[in-house]
């Protein structure tokens, strides 16, 4: 089968690498002029002019980031089935719509206000009680488009900075970790559900997932499955969906966004489970039965960021993954990641912990198995 992907990066690629075993073929629509997945056919697209080409090459469009115009990807729904649908971009690009939905579902969220001038976010910081943060309702992602206010005092500033006319203001939760719920769901609603990841952010960038998490409680994950499955089939979803969260003291799950499409923080997948998301992704948006989500054994995710480490140090860890993007160094850029794996909890932090004194950028992991 052949398959449209609407962007042309790294997700794309991987989403490549696990189709190619699968007979599939791919070809990648971008619009931004810098595509990097260095995979498949690659299409430019940067003036909207060969749209027809891209469709007529392919039996279904699937996407690798939400960062669409909507109206574009309706319109290619009048063609070809797209999986996710317009409708899920449509939700998970807009903040205010999403939090909507999650109140719908009665899915737990931290306090929020809409606002509009600074004026009102002032009044929103001051009835939430400071630290806030505001984030601008639509486009932002890894940190983009938000600001911590401190005092509502700082209003102002932060209304200039996001520069944006609508944002929504969240109150800070005092949570022990962040989280993420990864599900599958098959064109004829099978759901497979991935054991859940602990995540460490870096200035809104995920640095490292570990999977699956040593002292989750099954009741915490029953309750994860039970959100994302709501949030499946409330959108009549077929894909793979991603819902992070932020773990409270007492255990309770708040819902911090989703992303309609493959994440990083299930790269652990690659090589830690039976079932990778992208096989998944493939083998949902396709109408063929969804793979075992299982983790082999204990594995973490650790980010490349900004600056590559030496490849062959990093291979010589023990049971060790590296999956280059293939891309130039910049501050800040995904450049690739390493899949770590180990027969312990305990054994993986020391992998990980030896494999982030190899990159030359890598936060000390904050991990704790106590």
């Amino acid at each position: 089968m052949n398959i449209g992907v609407l962007g042309a990066g790294q997700l794309g690629r991987m989403l490549a690498l696990a189709g190619y075993p699968l007979a599939n073929r791919f070809s990648f629509l971008d619009t931004t002029g810098h595509p990097s997945a260095g995979i498949g056919d690659v299409i430019i697209d940067t003036d909207q002019k060969h749209l027809a080409n891209f469709l007529e090459k392919v039996d279904l469009v699937t996407y690798e980031f939400e960062h669409l115009p909507v109206p574009l990807v309706q319109a290619i729904e009048e063609h070809r089935p797209v999986h996710p649908s317009s409708e899920a971009i449509r939700v998970c690009q807009n903040r205010a719509e999403e939090k909507a939905l999650f109140d719908r579902l009665a899915i737990p969220t931290p306090a929020y206000r809409l606002v509009e001038n600074a004026e009102e976010l002032e009044a929103a910081a001051r009835e939430l009680g400071t630290p806030v943060v505001a984030k601008s309702v639509t486009e932002g992602y890894d940190g983009k488009g938000q600001a911590v206010l401190k005092d509502p005092s700082e209003a102002s500033e932060a209304w200039r900075a996001i520069n944006h006319p609508r944002l929504i203001v969240e109150a800070f939760v005092d949570f022990v970790r962040e989280v993420s719920i990864i599900a599958v769901r098959g064109r004829d609603g099978e759901v497979a559900f991935y054991p859940m990841a602990e995540n460490q952010h870096v200035d809104g960038i995920l640095r490292y997932s570990i999977a699956p998490m040593p002292d989750l409680d099954d009741s915490v994950q029953h309750l994860a499955d039970g959100y994302i499955r709501a949030l499946l089939d409330e959108l009549d979803y077929v894909g793979v969906l991603t819902l992070e969260l932020f773990q409270a003291r007492d255990g309770a799950l708040l819902a911090n966004e989703m992303a309609p499409r493959v994440h990083n923080s299930g790269h652990w997948t690659m090589d830690g489970a039976v079932t990778s998301q992208f096989e998944n992704h493939l083998r949902a948006i396709q109408g063929l039965p969804l793979g075992d989500p299982a983790a082999r054994m204990p594995t973490c995710m650790v980010n490349v960021i900004g600056r590559e480490g030496e490849a062959a140090k990093l291979l010589a860890l023990p049971d060790a993954h590296l999956h280059r993007y293939d891309k130039a160094e910049r501050p800040g850029r995904k450049l690739a990641h390493v899949n770590l794996l180990a027969p312990t909890h305990e054994a993986l932090l020391e992998r990980v912990r030896a494999c982030a004194a190899l990159l030359p950028d890598a936060p000390e992991p904050r991990f704790s198995f106590d």
